[in-house]
């Protein structure tokens, strides 16, 4: 078994800050990432193909067109950013040769560009194709639609540097760069489109094929050009070892149980939790616990419908007993907390600001809440899947609780390719759930925090929240001004954290190097003969 835990050194380094007092090192508040046993000694061998069994479909493969953790997952092998996530979740250059040179006032960065990197087309990266794709990122994707806010240019100094200039300092900025979701992909030129049908990055794999329902296919880039640093995190040397990775959609988590003991995948992800016992009992299978991987959440629809009314969801927050749900979801104690606060005490943003609304399970309160709202029995539409089956689990509780405080319900379980699909229209949910892991940066998840994301939620005190903690450098100072959003939210209960949950993924035991992250990923990895 791989276990992995938090770190308190790796707390207290995250506290240190960069030139010109900018904070760029976010706070690793997620599991600090150990390297798995059996590959942190030896090379792993080169060659083979990995069945890699995910939960569904993803419905683009474009990687500023969706937030989903899938698509992020798949794509984060074909494309890459500027700067990445080290082990520690420090920020770290990628496509960038170093750190940027911070300006005093942190408001211009100047980023130098590594020189000599190839596309997939055998084309150089350029300037010129790192504007074009921040640009379409700043158009397209909720996190990039809120940078762009706080940009006030952003140009080319010859073909290796770009130079952003920001309207105000931004704390954030390149936390933002670096998150491999609904994220600043770096691609060819003249391969940007919408929507994309060249998957043209600078990654150590490259797109070949996808068939629908049965596998999208990437292969070896053997013209991918490496960083020279020491594998850590998302970054560093990354290489190349399998031929090829094949991402097979498998809805059913009991499948991707089964397959996994009978040596039909290389990876899983995401199981039940009833699963682990035998998984880790298994002689050719390794479970992998990360504890705590993130948080399920439920995102409120604040554009239309009924929950558009702040105070009917209010009512739903104080309706739900967030311990039955979590109960319902994760079974065993031991995979899940019911925690009001976003962040752990060991964290500088830790704040209680707002919990006393968490958790309540009070059906007779939200009544008395609905009824003074003048709700008149327009059902919820509660959207959900069972691919990631504790979310369903969640949701048959939660619609318990709500039907308990006098709402009417309609559950609608869908795959989950649809599910983010319709997520996108506002006439088709109320209430859908999902899951996050927990991220260094609190402007990095959930979306909501952006600008665009489904639930539209969008507010004065929001913004007045948000703009004075990513207006504000030191990161001692960030800690406090995070419990004025967090108050925010539980106040205009654009989504609700459940609670924190450990998750459960297996690898089979031929499978070398691996290293668990929240976004898994498979370079550095091979297959034993």
């Amino acid at each position: 078994m791989q276990r992995i835990t938090p770190s308190g050194a790796l707390f207290r380094r995250a506290l240190q800050s960069c030139r010109a007092g900018i904070a760029i090192a976010p706070i690793a508040v997620s599991a600090a990432i150990a390297l798995a046993s059996s590959g942190a000694l030896a090379v792993p061998p080169r060659g083979g193909a990995a069945n890699l069994a995910m939960i569904g479909e993803p419905q683009t493969l474009d990687p500023m067109a969706s937030t989903a953790d899938l698509v992020g997952t798949i794509m984060l092998h074909v494309y890459e950013l500027l700067y990445t996530f080290d082990a520690n979740w420090n920020v770290a250059p990628m496509l960038a040769e170093s750190l940027p040179a911070i300006s005093n006032g942190g408001l211009v960065y100047t980023i130098p560009l590594r020189k000599g990197v190839k596309f997939h087309n055998g084309r150089e990266m350029t300037s010129d194709d790192v504007l074009a794709s921040l640009k379409r990122w700043m158009d397209m994707a909720p996190r990039g639609k809120a940078v762009a806010k706080e940009i006030k240019s952003l140009e080319a100094k010859g073909p290796n540097t770009i130079v952003i200039t920001l309207n105000r300092a931004y704390a954030p900025l390149l936390a933002h760069l670096a998150l491999p979701n609904g994220f600043a992909a770096i691609m060819s030129k003249d391969s940007i489109a919408t929507p994309l049908t060249q998957f043209v990055g600078t990654g150590p794999y490259m797109f070949k094929e996808r068939k629908p329902d049965q596998y999208v296919q990437l292969v070896r880039f053997d013209g991918y050009s490496a960083r020279k640093e020491t594998a850590s995190g998302y970054a560093g040397q990354r290489v190349a070892l399998l031929d090829e990775l094949r991402f097979i959609p498998v809805p059913n988590a009991n499948t991707r149980v089964e397959g996994s003991l009978s040596g039909q995948y290389h990876f899983a992800d995401l199981l039940p939790v009833e699963s682990y016992a035998r998984l880790e009992s298994a002689p050719n299978v390794r479970a992998v616990l990360t504890a705590p991987f993130g948080f399920p959440y439920l995102v409120l629809n604040t554009k239309q419908g009924p929950l558009a009314n702040v105070a009917l969801r209010q009512a739903v927050q104080m309706a739900l007993n967030n311990a039955d749900m979590l109960g319902a979801g994760f079974g065993d104690p031991k995979f899940y907390s019911a925690d009001a606060n976003h962040y752990a005490k060991n964290t500088p943003f830790y704040s209680m600001a707002g919990t006393e609304h968490y958790g309540k399970g009070d059906a007779k309160g939200a009544a008395a809440l609905v009824a003074a709202a003048k709700y008149d029995g327009t059902p919820i539409k509660i959207l959900t899947s069972q691919q990631y089956d504790f979310h369903y689990r969640i949701a048959l509780v939660m619609a318990e609780n709500l039907k308990a405080a006098g709402f009417k319900i309609d559950m609608q379980v869908v795959d989950w390719s649809t599910l983010i699909q319709r997520r996108n229209d506002p006439a088709l949910w109320d209430i859908y759930i999902t899951h996050s892991a927990v991220l260094p940066e609190p402007t990095l998840t959930p979306p909501q925090l952006g600008d665009g994301a489904p639930g539209w939620w969008s507010s004065p005190a929001k913004d007045a929240a948000l703009a004075a903690f990513n207006a504000e450098t030191d990161p001692k100072k960030r800690g406090a001004l995070w419990g004025n959003i967090q108050s925010v939210v539980f106040t205009e209960v654009p989504y609700i954290r459940v609670g924190n949950f450990n998750s459960v993924t297996a690898r089979s035991a031929k499978l070398d190097g691996y290293v668990a992250m929240p976004w898994p990923f498979f370079w550095n990895t091979g297959l034993q003969k």
